[in-house]
Formats: C-alpha cells, structure tokens, sequence
C-alpha cells in the first residue's frame, strides 16, 4: 500500500512542498508517480522519511543526513532507529519532569500558595544526569561542575550547545562519507571535539591541566555502548569513528 504525497504531509506534519524538496536534493524519492502525476510513498519511504525527521530533530543538516542514510542501507534501518528510540524515551522522561513542575507551580499559583523551588525546575537543566555522573566520576565532579554550569550566563550556554551540535553534526557526516580514523580531517575533528571537551563544566584534569587519557578514552567507548551518546554521531558506526580518531589523536599527542 502507498499514500499520495497529501496525505504524507498532513501525517507527518510537514508540507507537500518538503517532500518535493527532499526528491530534489535525493533525499526521499517517492516510490511511484501515478499516471496524473502525483507521487505515491510505499512503507519503505515512510521508514525513511521518519529517519529523516529524527535526525532533522538531533540538528543535522539534509546532506550529513541523506550521507547518513545511504551509508546505512535499508538493513539498518531497525537498529538506527532503536538508537532513535533510545534518545527519545530520554526526552520523554525529561520532558515528563518538566511537566510536573510546570503544573505544580499552576496548581499552588491558583490557590493562592508560593511554589517550592526545590520542585519547579525538575527537568530543565543537566541536573537529571546528577546520579549517573556522580556514580561514573563521584560527587566532587559532579559538584564541580554543576558550579560552573550554573555559573554560564544564557549566551553562554546558548553558544556551547550550538558548539556542540555543529560538531556532532560533522562527525556524522564525516561517518557517513566513511572517512577513516587516522585521516587529516578526522583528526581536525578529533582536535576540536578535544577542544570542546576541555571546556565541559567539571571535567577531570592531570596536575598539568590537560585531559586524563584514559578518561578520554572511556568517553570514546561510552559514545559507542551508550545508545543516548551514539545517536548523537549519526548512529552506532559515527560515535566508532569519533572513538577511533580520538584514540589516535592521543597516540599522536603521548
């Protein structure tokens, strides 16, 4: 069964003139053009066009992402999209705690009561990942860190996200082209995300300042095990390449 290009808009919430688009630049081709020149999108294309609203979402751009699922192959598309899945039950929860706190703060507003702010700011910030942060590197890190997070006025952290998103978003795309390791641009990446690491809030330094190796290093394998880490890289085999090339990059630094 296939559905017209109409419907397809209406059912994922985006417009008949994207779709075309997405033709355009070979990102989603439908899998028919009727007689009367409409397009048709089977189950496979639906798959596809969901992969594509999923990684729009994480911020990548359309080429990163059409590089992404072409690499992929339609036989990986059920394990990306658990990784998907993965992310998303995280955003759930999160978003859960935030609707929680909005309401309580509603409910004591219209009695007239003054809201607890030890309740009115569950799920807005990093906070939610004190327990695992502190179970992975202890309390003094997470303490650290959460100080000088705080500390960040909103440019601040508005400029750090974006920081972070254009460097995910090359990474997934330098997977996706299948750049090796030890190439010049994979290890300009592995450089910058060096460089962004060392500005994250509460990070472990040696006594001369720089990175533990083996923290790095067990960050590059946590990207790869944790699917929260890997759908950031495009997926199992990106959040591969940024283990590979940063374990090189400090070869090459030791």
């Amino acid at each position: 069964m296939d559905y017209p290009i109409t419907a397809v808009a209406r059912l994922a919430g985006t417009t008949s003139r994207t779709l075309r688009h997405y033709a355009d630049v070979g990102l989603l081709e439908p899998s028919r053009i009727g007689s009367n020149g409409y397009r048709y999108y089977d189950s496979a294309a639906l798959v596809r066009l969901q992969r594509i609203l999923l990684l729009r979402s994480l911020g990548l751009p359309l080429p990163a992402i059409r590089a992404v699922l072409d690499t992929e192959g339609t036989d990986a598309s059920a394990p990306a999209l658990r990784a998907h899945l993965e992310h998303l039950r995280g955003e759930q929860q999160r978003l859960d705690c935030q609707i929680t706190a909005v309401l309580t703060t509603v409910e004591a507003l219209e009695r007239g009561e003054e809201p607890m702010p030890e309740h009115m700011f569950d799920g807005f910030d990093h906070t939610r990942y004190r327990e695992e942060v502190q179970e992975r590197w202890g309390h003094e890190a997470y303490a650290h860190g959460d100080s000088r997070w705080r500390g960040r006025s909103d440019a601040e952290k508005e400029s750090f996200g974006k920081e972070l998103a254009g460097l995910n978003a090359d990474w997934a795309a330098a997977a996706a082209r299948g750049i090796e390791p030890t190439s010049a641009e994979a290890q300009d990446l592995a450089q910058r995300h060096m460089t962004w690491l060392s500005g994250v809030p509460g990070v472990p330094r040696t006594k001369d300042g720089s990175l533990p190796t083996g923290y790095v290093r067990g960050l590059g394998d946590m990207y790869v095990t944790d699917p929260r880490f890997a759908s950031n890289y495009g997926g199992r085999g990106g959040a591969e390449l940024v283990r590979d090339a940063l374990g090189e990059w400090l070869s090459r630094s030791s």
